[in-house]
């Protein structure tokens, strides 16, 4: 009989000690400094708030303080040092409340999950007690150091710094300064707009960020947040079901995004991220907006309570819903019927109606031809373009870098290429000498010419050209964020930004590769593409620039060029590395062989 070996790396087991068990809640409660911003608004909201102030103080590198102070109902001095003990709360009392939640905060986590992973120095006074003295509690990593009494209004005021001092691995991986003020921009968006009837004030290093007004008046808040012109563009929804009642505003299909950053939701008055609720939004525009664009929408749900359970999540920011597709139907209907009782043709004039909805540049064609009721001898009537001249321009400009006799041209990787014609202005039809037929996407042709033109130059700053007149940028506060860090790689692909105040920025220079700007939208376009898109993705923020110049910068699908125009992109095109796909991986071309053709007319 064979005896097992005895195992001597067996552990037993045995029960975490506190300050461990916290650091482990801490990690899923507080996972940045956002996490900290939303979890004290919640708990001054819930604390019946009329105005709320938030102070962030920061380095260079990342936020090191964040304040946040109330006119709320305050915190006895008995309660005071219980509010830091883990599952400590004044919210719910039974397991039965856990089905009908009101308040924003009910875990009890809050305060002691952020203390144990930071400083926390917590100051309140009772509202309405008449007494002189308030209460300071002192936290450093979980263990109270100090209660006493002190001076303070009525109200709460929380200070959290060095988050993430005594866990290093956690602090190592938070993103940079202004990507966390992204984060946060965004968290006091959402919580603005689900409670317009408090006063928010956030600052930044003592300057002012964001500021709302204590307003019956949703539409005043989304004015303060994002500008009165987006007013104009929105519709009311407003509908009541049996369980179910929805209200807010939807944009009309001219005002649509690449994303869904603009989909702001609330469940119940708490500012939720639910993809099933984004969907049902989405559905409700049907075919009035294309598959790769989003509304804006600004919306709040009141829904019973005992269908929404809110403790899915550590963070509360996901829900989950009961009778889902039910609630789904409902909302699309409600969007559907509100944007349908209303005129959606945009102005002449309006942005949406010059700048295209896909995701790739199109331009509306102008064609004319010859319509005589009496024709002459049978000819080919060409259409002419009002954008003829202006396809010249783009189409010399990517000739600039290109040989006209290339040492490699005889190891081309595409074969000789005839044009033979064009087709609704976005497929040139051409034949090799095997006699194939090919069909050139030629948005996405010129944009591979263009892309490897720009990689093509040296790696230091790309050359740029000074615009006769500056183009003012006006960004939210979350987009500025995200477009400050972007500068420098910016100023290498040859976008000369510079602030404006505020959220603003002065371009005063844009690539050459872009030619001369005739209309200034595009660099608009450049920069919304830049600040929407994932910055998760695999590539570097130069990679991103360079994609989307060659993108804007190509010759758009709809323009219709000459036989002549479209045989010198070919020609261009066959001189490029990889001829095959544009810089997002679609093909430039497809092939027919004659065989294939053939079979297609079952001719074989």
């Amino acid at each position: 009989m064979t005896t097992l070996p005895e195992r001597t790396d067996l552990k037993r087991i045995h029960i975490l000690d506190p300050a461990t068990i916290n650091q482990i809640a801490a990690g899923e409660v507080v996972e940045r400094p956002a996490s900290v911003v939303k979890e004290l608004l919640e708990n001054a909201i819930d604390a019946g708030a009329g105005s709320i102030t938030v102070d962030l103080t920061a380095s260079k590198e990342s936020i090191t303080a964040i304040r946040v102070t109330d006119d709320g109902c305050g915190i006895s001095p008995a309660d005071a040092g219980l509010a830091f003990v883990p599952h400590a709360t004044s919210k719910i009392t039974t397991l039965d409340d856990l089905h009908s939640i009101r308040t924003l905060g009910f875990r009890g986590e809050a305060l002691a999950t952020i203390a144990a992973v930071s400083r926390v120095t917590l100051v309140t006074k009772i509202k309405g007690s008449g007494a002189v003295c308030g209460t300071r509690v002192i936290v450093e990593g979980g263990r109270v150091l100090e209660t006493t009494g002190t001076g303070a209004p009525d109200g709460t005021s929380v200070l959290v710094e060095d988050l993430f001092f005594n866990t290093p691995a956690r602090r190592k991986f938070q993103k940079g300064r202004n990507s966390e003020l992204a984060h946060i921009h965004d968290i006091c968006e959402g919580i603005c707009l689900s409670h317009p009837a408090v006063a928010f004030h956030l600052s930044y290093n003592g300057t002012e960020q964001l500021v709302t007004d204590r307003t019956t008046r949703p539409l005043d808040t989304i004015a303060r947040l994002f500008g009165s012109e987006v007013i104009r563009d929105l519709v009311p929804v407003d509908a009541s079901l049996p369980f179910l009642s929805l209200s807010g505003f939807v944009s009309r299909p001219s005002l649509s995004r690449k994303d869904r950053a603009r989909m702001i939701v609330s469940v119940n008055q708490r500012f939720i991220t639910s993809p099933a609720i984004n969907n049902a939004i989405k559905e409700g525009y049907g075919t009035l907006l294309p598959k790769d664009r989003f509304p804006v929408a600004f919306l709040n749900l009141e829904i019973d309570t005992t269908l929404v359970d809110v403790n899915v999540h550590p963070t509360k920011k996901e829900i989950r819903l009961s009778r889902e597709k039910e609630i789904r139907e409902m909302i699309g209907k409600s969007v559907r019927d509100a944007l349908l009782a209303h005129d959606l043709i945009p102005a002449a004039g309006h942005p949406a109606a010059m700048m295209p909805l896909d995701s790739e540049p199109v331009a509306a064609p102008v064609k004319t031809y010859n319509l005589s009721p009496h024709p002459g001898p049978a000819a080919v009537f060409e259409c002419t373009h009002a954008g003829t001249a202006a396809t010249d321009q783009r189409l010399r400009q990517t000739e600039l870098s290109v040989d006209p006799e290339p040492t490699y041209l005889v190891s081309s990787l595409l074969p000789a290429i005839e044009v033979i014609g064009e087709f609704s202005g976005i497929y040139i039809l051409a034949r090799t000498k095997d006699d194939e037929l090919l069909l050139i996407d030629q948005h996405a042709a010129h944009e591979r010419i263009l892309y490897e033109q720009v990689t093509g130059q040296a790696l230091e700053a790309r050359p740029s050209q000074e615009l006769i007149s500056p183009v003012v940028l006006h960004r939210t506060p979350g987009e500025a964020a995200i477009l400050k860090d972007l500068l420098p790689a910016l100023a290498l692909e040859g976008f000369i930004l510079e602030g404006f105040g505020g959220d603003a920025f002065l371009v005063r220079a844009v690539p050459v590769v872009l030619g001369r700007i005739e209309e200034t939208t595009i660099i608009d376009e450049i920069i919304s593409d830049l600040v929407s898109e994932d910055a998760a993705q695999a590539v570097t923020n130069r990679e991103r620039i360079t994609r989307i110049v060659a993108c804007r910068g190509a010759i758009k699908a709809g323009t219709v060029c000459t036989r002549e125009q479209c045989q010198r992109i070919v020609d261009q095109l066959r001189r490029m590395k990889n001829p095959f796909t544009c810089p997002h991986g679609r093909p430039t071309m497809i092939r027919f062989t004659r065989k294939e053709l053939d079979t297609m007319f079952k001719r074989i």
